[in-house]
């Protein structure tokens, strides 16, 4: 066995025929990438396959949640929703040593450089507007009406994710970051009222979560469900938005770059892409996208501590605090109204 696959895939191979008539030869390929989840290409009879199952070990309670993955999967391919077609729920952790699930693999383009070198100029523009189009095709749909008006807590989302995210921050063990707690003044000073708006929230969109149809300017896949909730859609807006105003050192954003030359929309060409899709949707504000940084800043501080109790050495937890601190120096810029350069 493979020392990167997880799993027997003899055992895998059996189940396959049982389940889906496949047989004879198969093929694994673990993906590589930041999934928390481990994930694997799975070619079976020529059935093209993407399993995706949680982690070997104790994992915390409600944490690698592939149930909630693969339901979201059921509720929005029928919906017309960008997502791979799911194929089946396995909740046994005998076979695998975990659940898991399987759903279609989708051929496509992935681009993990919001500047798009890969891309010519003057398709640039069209990318960006087929992700706000996806974006805005993922929160039109009703909860309730897939089946999914259970899958969160809805009403008072910001309020509840600030004190959940401050939590977190307070309880971490890292030295001082004043921005951060300057930051998190300001967001629970000026939380906006209650609008009642409701969507899934997939908790993590971004240019990097989607496969793009091979030459068209358009999402053919919406990826990495794993943070998904009820929640407000302009949490997804705001966080998709921080390319604006993060640069290219700070996880892949575009601010100080000379946009226009590189045929990338505006921040404001962008956002109205998602309202035209998405009519009613209420304004994005400058608390929406302060939330976001503030938010992806406590992130970082996880990622450090973590670091910091495992073996890695101990430079790689200072290059991750040292990018939370960057990410809450930006909100900061965001609340002062700093234009994004």
């Amino acid at each position: 066995m493979s020392a990167d696959i997880d799993f027997d895939p003899e055992r895998l191979r059996g189940f396959l025929a049982e389940k889906l008539g496949s047989a004879g030869d198969m093929a694994i390929e673990r993906i590589a990438g930041g999934q928390s989840n481990p994930t694997y290409f799975v070619t079976c009879t020529g059935q093209e396959m993407v399993l995706r199952k949680q982690p070997n070990g104790p994992i915390l309670k409600g944490a690698h949640a592939v149930d909630r993955e693969y339901r979201v999967l059921e509720a929005l391919h029928p919906a017309g929703v960008p997502v791979a077609r799911p194929i089946l729920y396995h909740a046994d952790p005998e076979l695998l040593g975990t659940p898991f699930y399987l759903m279609e693999r989708v051929h496509g383009r992935v681009f993990t450089d919001c500047a798009l070198p890969e891309v010519p100029k003057e398709e640039r523009k069209a990318i960006w507007l087929g992700l706000a189009e996806a974006m805005a095709a993922m929160h039109k749909v009703r909860p309730d009406e897939v089946g999914l008006g259970d899958f969160g807590r809805p009403g008072n989302y910001f309020e509840r994710q600030i004190a959940r995210w401050s939590r977190q921050w307070e309880a971490s063990p890292s030295g001082p970051i004043p921005e951060l707690d300057r930051l998190g003044d300001w967001l629970r000073a000026n939380l906006p009222p209650d609008d009642g708006a409701t969507s899934l929230a997939h908790g993590d969109f971004r240019m990097g979560n989607v496969i793009f149809h091979p030459t068209e300017p358009r999402v053919v896949a919406i990826l990495d469900w794993e943070l998904s909730t009820l929640g407000h859609p302009l949490a997804d807006l705001g966080f998709c938005v921080l390319p604006w105003h993060t640069g290219p050192e700070e996880y892949g954003g575009i601010l100080g770059l000379d946009r226009e030359a590189l045929g990338l929309p505006t921040e404001e060409e962008f956002v109205a892409r998602y309202m035209a899709c998405a009519p009613g949707t209420p304004p994005l504000l400058t608390f929406h996208k302060a939330f976001a940084l503030y938010r992806f800043s406590v992130i970082w501080v996880g990622i450090a501590d973590r670091v910091r109790q495992g073996t890695a050495a101990g430079a790689d937890a200072a290059r991750h605090g040292s990018m939370a601190q960057r990410l809450a120096a930006r909100g900061i810029d965001v609340i002062e109204g700093l234009p994004a350069l």
